[in-house]
């Protein structure tokens, strides 16, 4: 078994790795906590093979849970929802970072915080390790001891017994395996009883399932697998055959859900109850309304239905701030979501509205902003242009630039902000043929032209580009440009900024807007 180690703070996360074979912890490094975190820890335990993970919890001297061990069982709980096949213990630690520290003082002279970090995740997972050792060495030893102090007779009797009590708890847990397996992948009492929790994404999700003409029941337990409707296909081909029902499956589109369980996809298949067409429509992060319009035509919907929708006024918590005259650019939070067929557009806008919303209270982002000045609605302009200008990596340190020109008074000189203002007014670029006039284009959103913030977002910003904007790097930089190798590159200074286009920007720099 392969064993993860994590020491979770609000900035970076060490890891650590194991194998409880060789039972020795070793570094692996840091993740930035950039609203990507998730998605990296479970590509490197799915790469690694990994699905046990260990997490320091921190306490107080008096042994007391504190505000930063609410924090990482928080963490936890979106861990899980991220891999749902995780096993996640707690450890117990204190002052980890401190020994992570002395530690590495005494093997090197200079260090970095991320280094600090995966040694404590090291020494989190490899104290994990050694109290389960010594737990399994207690039991073991307690066990023989017992067993060494029988007469021969009562071995005898004891192995007899032993053999009986595996091979029926052997028999039981095959049962109990099997019936465990039809069961559903979601519980569907968890969904119905929500509290003030919202709804998770497995709780509403729906499958559209086409069952053809000829396939087999293996074929079909595999797309049911593969939907992530049923925890095994093997399971399903067993209860099909046990019940003879293999010659009752009927093809067509059956709509199904993680909260139905084998038998009752497997009655659904039988009756040949098809349900109506549903649809996925994705919004990506970095999207603008006018990509968001043009998806929707072409998935069926007709020019009036679409500009009657996004014309429209809502009234919805996450536009409070909003001005009444700006469009929903920048609210239509990026995600795959399933709709009936004939869903009007409104509905589609106001579930983007929904999970924009749900993301804002999660992070708190209102009051974050506000500790920066800015308006929620500030804040989503902002990240908009950090969403267009940089990967998630680099969202964090662009976000600080903008933010400090911003406070200074300084122009943002924004070239994505410049794209976007000539597409408002010369998408086909007629009137602005060169970077020259395009750069002073009459146009609200222009930051080359303008100071200040434009005048609304840009595009739908991502998790990562919002929290970038709520918090940004520790850096002082004034300047940043993307190179030719598609790194980005800082500067202090208006000669620093200049020596890295003329070392890194040769291409990319005089590309047309």
């Amino acid at each position: 078994m392969k064993l993860i180690g994590l020491d979770v703070g609000s900035k970076r996360i060490g890891v650590a790795k194991a194998d409880d074979q060789v039972r020795i912890a070793v570094p692996y490094g840091t993740i930035l906590v950039d609203g990507d975190e998730l998605q990296q820890i479970a590509s490197f335990a799915r790469v690694y093979g990994a699905e046990y993970f260990v997490i320091g919890l921190p306490r107080n001297s008096k042994g007391e849970e504190t505000a930063q061990s609410q924090y990482v069982r928080q963490f936890a709980t979106k861990l899980k929802r991220a891999i749902p096949k995780a096993k996640i213990s707690f450890q117990d630690e204190s002052l980890t970072s401190v020994e992570a520290e002395a530690r590495l003082k005494k093997r090197k002279k200079q260090y970095t915080k991320d280094e600090i970090d995966a040694e404590a995740a090291t020494i989190i997972l490899q104290d994990f390790i050694e109290h389960w050792q010594q737990k399994i060495s207690a039991k073991s030893k307690k066990k023989f001891k017992m067993f060494a102090n029988l007469t021969k007779k009562q071995k005898r009797w004891f192995i007899s017994s032993s053999l009986a009590v595996f091979f029926g708890l052997l028999l039981g847990g095959a049962i109990l395996t099997y019936s465990f397996l039809l069961t559903p992948l979601v519980d569907s009492s968890t969904c119905s009883d929500l509290g003030k929790k919202e709804p998770s994404a497995e709780c509403e999700r729906v499958e559209l399932v086409s069952v053809k003409e000829g396939d087999s029941t293996k074929q079909i337990a595999e797309t049911l697998a593969q939907q992530k409707l049923i925890r095994h296909p093997l399971i399903f081909q067993i209860y099909i055959r046990l019940n003879r029902m293999s010659q009752k499956l009927s093809f067509g589109e059956y709509e199904l859900t993680p909260r139905m369980s084998v038998t009752e996809i497997a009655t659904k298949l039988t009756t040949g109850a098809g349900s109506a067409e549903v649809f996925r429509f994705t919004i990506l992060p970095g999207e603008t309304i006018a990509e968001i319009k043009a998806k929707l035509l072409e998935i069926g919907y007709s020019a009036e239905e679409v500009n009657t929708a996004f014309t429209k006024t809502y009234q919805h918590p996450v536009l409070d701030s909003k001005p009444a005259a700006a469009s929903l650019e920048g609210y239509l939070f990026g995600q795959t979501n399933e709709f009936y067929k004939n869903a009007p557009v409104e509905q589609i806008i106001t579930t983007a509205l929904d999970q924009l919303h749900h993301v804002v209270q999660e992070y708190d982002l209102i009051a974050a902003y506000q500790a920066r000045n800015l308006s929620l609605h500030q804040g989503i302009i902002l990240a908009s242009m950090v969403q267009k200008e940089a990967r998630p990596s680099d969202q964090p340190t662009v976000a600080q630039v903008f933010l400090k020109r911003y406070q200074i008074g300084m122009k943002l000189d924004s070239d994505v902000t410049t794209k976007y203002a000539l597409d408002q007014v010369d998408p086909e670029r007629k009137i602005y043929t060169n970077n020259a006039a395009a750069l002073r284009v009459e146009e609200c959103h222009n930051t080359r032209l303008y100071a200040g913030l434009p005048c609304g977002p840009i595009a739908n910003p991502g998790v990562s580009a919002l929290l970038a904007v709520a918090n940004p790097s520790d850096t002082d930089y004034l300047y940043f440009l993307t190179g030719d190798d598609q790194q980005m590159y800082y500067g202090h200074t208006e000669g620093e900024h200049h020596h890295n286009i003329s070392a890194h920007c040769r291409v990319l720099c005089n590309a047309a807007l």
